[in-house]
């Protein structure tokens, strides 16, 4: 079982089609053949829902795609916070963390609440031997990341899948 942190960007491509959410949505969705049981671990920061929530509604504001797909995106993510991710709660140390990430990359103050929850979050799952992966569309959330030491991955890099299945 593999363990992965989705930034919003990254959460967004499970509900909207973008570059990259074949892979995404590949993630979510691997089963293990004889059970059934999720192979993946997606945790995903408390900050996510509003901001996926927020992201849903701008598309459909912006015409990018319809009312509708955007009320659907909503009920189909509100459903998977309840049962598939694994939530990660907004903490003052996670602020904090947060505030000297941001003097030290420049992230905005959300992309650094991210980062800092994926940090900790790591940081947890190290103290049981288990690894996680920082996912992200953000460069500069993903640079940043990688100078925390945090392995990644990008989305975009792998919108290729995106084509093949068509």
């Amino acid at each position: 079982m593999s363990n992965y942190f989705f930034d919003t960007s990254a959460v967004v491509k499970c509900y909207i089609v973008e570059p990259g959410t074949t892979w995404v949505r590949q993630l979510c969705n691997a089963q293990a053949p004889d059970t059934g049981e999720k192979l993946h671990l997606i945790f995903i920061s408390e900050i996510a829902i509003v901001e996926s929530a927020a992201a849903f509604a701008i598309l459909a504001r912006r015409g990018e795609i319809s009312k509708r797909d955007s009320q659907d995106a909503y009920a189909k993510f509100v459903e998977a916070v309840e049962r598939e991710y694994r939530i990660v709660d907004l903490t003052r140390p996670s602020v904090r963390a947060a505030a000297g990430l941001t003097q030290r990359h420049p992230l905005k103050s959300l992309d650094a609440i991210q980062l800092a929850i994926g940090l900790n979050t790591r940081d947890l799952l190290q103290a049981n031997e288990l690894s996680l992966v920082f996912v992200t569309g953000d460069d500069q959330l993903l640079q940043a990341a990688q100078a925390e030491g945090l392995a990644t991955e990008n989305p975009f890099d792998h919108a290729d899948l995106d084509t093949a299945e068509k």
